[in-house]
């Protein structure tokens, strides 16, 4: 009896671990797939290349400046995403799609720091759809110094995204039967200053992907192409909204003879600040982006370099311009 028990002892917790990765392999690979349209982006054409890459896909255009990271939804061949970047490229923004571990992005959370480690652009942008917005706001919660935004479409953060320097654009379908409003609405709370939402109206969950229609969602009433080309439009406007903003702060009032210098274009020597032994006084509006870029002159080498906060504080009214 005692032999009989102990051999059961170790039968069912090996029975129970194969049931367990039979489940686990059926759940990975039960996915949605890319639709045959997406080969046709896949070749590329003129003005944008599409070109495979350790992490995925990276889909160059004519843009210079300004990349976007794009996390794809759980469960969806990652290439669905192809036509929707491929027109965010088009229009001088590129873009890395990432190909995440099991088509899942909770896996691979972390991988937009290898690409902005092995790209240079002055100018970077995060986006997800569902989770792998979800993600990609986790992602930049702990990383606002070091982008300029996030796009989310149908998704949501649970942890603060406040800075002053950073923005946020939210997008949804009228008819998401997948995305859960109430947690919508709480994941407003952590949204900075810088915030919009833009609802598509007929527009629904699977739409922002080239997937086909995805289970619990509602049917749209609008084409695929519709809801793509205004989910586009809408990042087009926060970069170029982002762009403006610390120009127009900087019009507004700043300290007599200052410059306007971002602390995200500050990702060389400063042509404009040749001489590191020379006296530099930094500040912002608030104080919080004045730490980073003073933070960024000294690691480069920069001697006497003096933050001092923001010209909300600023007491000397007649040197102001």
């Amino acid at each position: 009896m005692k032999k009989a028990w102990k051999k059961k002892k170790i039968i069912i917790p090996i029975l129970f671990g194969i049931v367990l990765c039979i489940a686990a392999f059926c759940y990975v690979n039960d996915y949605y797939h890319s639709e045959e349209c997406v080969q046709e982006y896949l070749a590329g054409n003129g003005t944008v290349s599409v070109i495979e890459i350790k992490d995925g896909l990276y889909l160059d255009g004519p843009g210079k400046d300004t990349a976007m990271i794009f996390y794809p939804g759980a469960k969806v061949e990652y290439t669905a995403y192809v036509p929707l970047l491929h027109k965010l490229a088009n229009h001088g923004i590129d873009c890395f799609l990432i190909k995440m571990p099991c088509n899942l992005a909770f896996f691979g959370q972390n991988k937009a720091g290898k690409i902005m480690n092995s790209y240079d652009y002055d100018h970077w942008y995060l986006s997800g759809h569902s989770l792998g917005g979800a993600m990609a706001a986790s992602y930049a919660a702990g990383r606002l110094d070091k982008l300029d935004g996030l796009a989310l479409l149908a998704a949501y953060p649970t942890k603060t995204l406040a800075s002053d320097a950073f923005s946020v654009v939210s997008i949804y379908g009228s008819e998401d039967g997948v995305l859960t409003m109430e947690k919508m609405e709480e994941g407003r709370e952590f949204m900075p200053s810088d915030y919009t939402e833009v609802c598509i109206e007929g527009g629904n969950h699977a739409l922002f992907g080239n997937y086909g229609s995805q289970d619990g969602d509602y049917d749209a009433s609008i084409t695929q192409e519709e809801q793509q080309n205004q989910t586009v439009a809408a990042i087009l406007q926060m970069v170029e909204n982002h762009k403006e903003e610390q120009q127009e702060e900087y019009d507004s009032g700043h300290i007599k003879n200052a410059v306007c210098l971002p602390h995200e274009d500050i990702l060389s020597e400063p042509e404009i600040l040749p001489d590191k032994g020379q006296q530099i006084l930094v500040y912002c509006r608030s104080g919080n982006r004045s730490k980073q870029a003073a933070q960024k002159l000294v690691d480069m080498g920069y001697e006497k370099v003096l933050e001092f906060g923001g010209i909300l504080d600023w007491p000397y009214q007649n040197m102001l311009e």
